[in-house]
Formats: structure tokens, sequence, C-alpha cells
């Protein structure tokens, strides 16, 4: 389960409980599919002769990922949307520039990815930003390590991490589960070479742990640099000294803690996640009637 499989659970979950008809249908074995299914949301595997037989009763069709959209588009449904979480521009060949007309609304998960989108050709006034949401877990005892995701993507930066602990003399736990190791993390490493928004610093900040992360993408939305934790260029050295700093300044790291607490009840809940998904839907669905 990455960050956007989790964000559209999370929207299934949401809508389902507020009344709403919400069938979700996921790749058969995968992750997202059987966790729905352990908490017993309404959820199917996604082939495509279903899609295509369930569209045609449905208001909306709601596609999280690259492929999704593939499927969608070929329904022909009038009222596709279309989230888009991933910082790369859309691929500029025939068959893409198709499929991305057959949109009716994205949904960008931050300004970056919007700009991204727009400079590929997308209508602006088609974009809209929904910013992903994230539970407000428990405040970190600050207790414990500095953690960072655990990740094999090259684009996320691990090497480059392993260059700034070297540089530093210190080590970061990676964790394979957040939500349990945010219970005690004294800060989180975040580091990307791209990044649409970066769910998982959003979901440290929840925690009131501050965040080091990576100057790039949606990151500069997500992290206020200086006041919910430190952007810093992908550079070893400029890594390990804000790692350092927040190391020895530990008033300052609880501060900035907070403030990212704050910033994402503010701004990043489920909640709000859920309701600005909604409002677009009321949107589209009120462009075609």
């Amino acid at each position: 389960m990455r960050g956007g499989q989790w964000q559209a659970l999370l929207l299934h979950r949401e809508l389902t409980r507020a009344g709403h008809d919400s069938l979700l249908l996921a790749p058969p074995a995968s992750p997202l599919l059987r966790e729905a299914r352990a908490a017993h949301l309404p959820a199917e595997p996604l082939r495509f002769a279903s899609l295509w037989r369930l569209a045609r009763a449905a208001d909306i069709v709601h596609a999280h990922d690259g492929r999704a959209h593939t499927l969608a588009a070929l329904t022909g449904h009038p009222r596709l949307i279309v989230s888009r979480r991933v910082a790369f521009p859309p691929r500029d060949a025939p068959w893409s520039r198709w499929k991305r007309r057959k949109a009716r609304r994205y949904l960008a998960v931050s300004e970056f990815v919007r700009g991204v989108l727009a400079a590929a050709g997308v209508d602006a006034s088609c974009i809209s930003v929904v910013y992903d949401g994230v539970p407000l877990l428990p405040p970190s005892s600050r207790a414990g390590p500095a953690i960072a995701p655990a990740e094999d993507d090259p684009m996320k930066g691990e090497s480059l991490l392993r260059a700034a602990e070297a540089e530093g003399g210190f080590r970061v736990l990676r964790s394979a589960d957040l939500v349990a190791d945010l219970r005690q993390a004294s800060l989180m490493v975040y580091l990307s070479r791209m990044e649409g928004l970066g769910s998982g610093a959003l979901l440290a900040m929840s925690a009131a742990v501050p965040v080091v992360a990576s100057r790039v993408g949606g990151l500069t939305e997500a992290v206020v640099n200086g006041q919910t934790g430190l952007l810093v260029e992908n550079d070893p050295r400029a890594v390990a000294e804000a790692v350092a700093r927040l190391v020895r300044d530990r008033e300052l790291a609880a501060s900035m803690g907070e403030a990212a607490r704050q910033r994402i009840r503010q701004q990043f809940t489920i909640e709000h996640m859920v309701q600005r998904t909604l409002q677009n839907y009321e949107e589209v669905l009120s462009c075609l009637t």
C-alpha cells in the first residue's frame, strides 16, 4: 500500500460511511482490494468487463492511477474524474493525449502537480487541487530515533540519505510501519528526487514530528520551511546539517512539531480531502445536468 492507494481507500470509506453509493474496483490480489475487503467495504476486482458494465449505471467514475484512467477512458463515461498524484509530466504521445481529453476533471494533489498538468496542455479550468488527507495521530513522545520511510524506489532518495548519514555520522531508522514508529520518532527525514505532495511527510506532521524534506515538488506546499520543518537541497551535507540542527535544538524541534500538527488540522485532514472531492463531484454533475 502506497500513499495513493491509502487515499483511495480513505475516500471510499468516508463516502460509504456518509451514505453514498460507492464501489471500489481494485486489481485482483492487490493490497488495496485486500484492505477494502478486510474493512468490509464494497469492493470488487478491477476488470474491464465489469468496469464497462458498472460504469453505465454510475454517476461518477473516479480513476486513481494511470491504468485505471486508461480503462475508464475506454468506457467513454461522460463524467470521468482523474486523480493525479505524481510529479512527472504525462507522456506526450497520441494515445496519452486522447486519454487526457476523456477526463472531465483532474484532481491534482498539489499546486505543483496542477502546474505540471497545465504545462502538458490540460485546460486549467478542468484542474482542481485536492490535497491528501491524513488521520490526526497521537503526538509523538519524540524520545525515539529519527525515522525515514523504508523505500526501494530510486526516486525516493535512499542513496542520498545514506550519503547524508555518512556525512553527519548519524543513523536513521527505515520504517515499514510509520504509524507505529511515529509514536516515538524525534524527527522524520523525507527525501525525494520528485514528489507530488508527500503523504508520509504529512503523516509525520500529524504526529507533531518535525520533517526534514527535499525542496522539490509538492513537498514545498506540505512543509513550511523554518516553521513546520526544514526544506533542504538534495545534497548530503545540507541534509546532515538540517538533521543535526533539530537533534541539537530540542526546543526548536518541539515547536516545529506542534506547528506541523496545527497545519495538518487546518489543511490536510481526511475530512478536508473528502469535502473537496465531493465538491468536485457535485460541480461535474451540475455541468452535465
